[in-house]
């Protein structure tokens, strides 16, 4: 199919909907449903149109053009206008096939953040707690809320593990190409010989799951309670307010201890058992839809190496896209990942405006 012959479907539907939104007997969440779909598909509309009516005109101008019997100055007009809008169009084109692209409508979401230490030890654990902290500032800077839901504290300050809830629109289709592992090389506090060590930790980032989406049945659910400890092992609760979730069919265990009320424990960690859950079901289901094509910037793999962050020379290297930033500082500030982001985010659209070329 050609990605002009979606231009013709966009319009269609978009009518279609505007003529079931104007029948009578629509309950208020049909209605809502319907007008939510049509706002969405109203921007692509307008860039159809307005791409459609600039082809028109371009044809209209080169019959002025070959007619030789026009005026002469009006044919020198035609040319210029012609140039003109000749400039224009590829913009405009490539504008409307960034709207064609299939839309992931996680993306809007709000979602849920993971990071795990892994290989080098206390090393690893302290840049997990970097990484923490850079995501924490990014989304300060983007006025979204960054809740810890789970920590699994060090006794050096480090973290094993660490699970986040990150509050605000668009933040999973902002955030989703973070997941991954990534390398830190620098010289450890704990290192008294100055060498150079390489360490990681991995990211996870999930949408945010409805409960629309994931049906869970209360009999797959193991839930127990024990007493909350903090770094070390030491009790910081003399009540059972830690919760352990365990979902017995797959196997998922999903734990919060850092509330007093073991109600909001459970709430949170459901929480992230349905996001968990939820993005298992995404993955099944890309895998089998984009069984012929790996995006540029990663399959999403948790066990691809995506990211470098060299401390000695100051620099964050991007291995799906080889973007090397000179701004490590900036960078764990959160003030420079949008630059990294842009360009993974500008990747993955160019993968996709082929993919639609090829279909033309």
């Amino acid at each position: 199919m050609s990605w002009t012959d979606n231009i013709d479907r966009v319009i269609t539907r978009h009518k279609e909907l505007s003529d079931r939104m104007a029948s009578v007997g629509l309950s208020a969440d049909e209605f809502q449903s319907l007008s939510m779909e049509y706002a969405d598909l109203s921007p692509v509309v307008e860039t159809a149109e307005a791409y459609r009516q600039a082809l028109a005109e371009r044809d209209d101008l080169e019959v002025m053009i070959d007619d030789k019997s026009s005026d002469s100055e009006m044919r020198v007009l035609a040319r210029e206008e012609l140039e003109a809008l000749d400039a224009r169009l590829p913009a405009l084109e490539q504008d409307l096939k960034l709207k064609l692209l299939p839309k992931d409508e996680a993306d809007k979401r709000s979602c849920i953040l993971e990071i795990r230490a892994g290989t080098g030890g206390d090393e690893a654990a302290l840049f997990a707690g970097d990484l923490l902290r850079m995501y924490q500032r990014y989304c300060a800077a983007r006025g979204w809320r960054f809740e810890v839901l789970e920590a699994s504290e060090t006794e050096i300050g480090g973290f094993a593990q660490v699970t986040a809830a990150i509050e605000g629109a668009g933040a999973y289709g902002r955030l989703k190409f973070e997941s991954g592992v990534h390398r830190v090389q620098r010289v450890p506090v704990t290192e008294s010989g100055g060498r150079i060590h390489t360490s990681a930790a991995t990211v996870a980032v999930l949408p945010e799951a409805q409960e629309v989406d994931v049906d869970i049945n209360e009999n797959d659910l193991r839930v127990d309670t024990y007493r909350s400890q903090g770094a070390g092992g030491q009790h910081v609760n003399t009540t059972d307010s830690a919760i352990r979730i365990t979902h017995l069919p797959t196997g998922l265990v999903v734990t919060c201890q850092d509330e007093k009320s073991q109600h909001k424990n459970r709430a949170k960690a459901m929480k992230v058992l349905l996001a968990r859950l939820y993005d298992m079901e995404r993955e099944k289901i890309d895998s089998e839809r984009a069984a012929n094509r790996k995006s540029m910037v990663g399959s999403g793999d948790r066990s691809e190496r995506i990211r470098t962050y060299n401390f000695p020379q100051g620099r964050v290297t991007d291995h799906r896209i080889n973007l090397t930033l000179y701004k490590l500082d900036r960078m764990m500030a959160g003030e420079a990942l949008d630059e990294v982001l842009d360009a993974l985010i500008l990747e993955d659209q160019s993968a996709q405006l082929a993919d639609l070329g090829e279909g033309a």
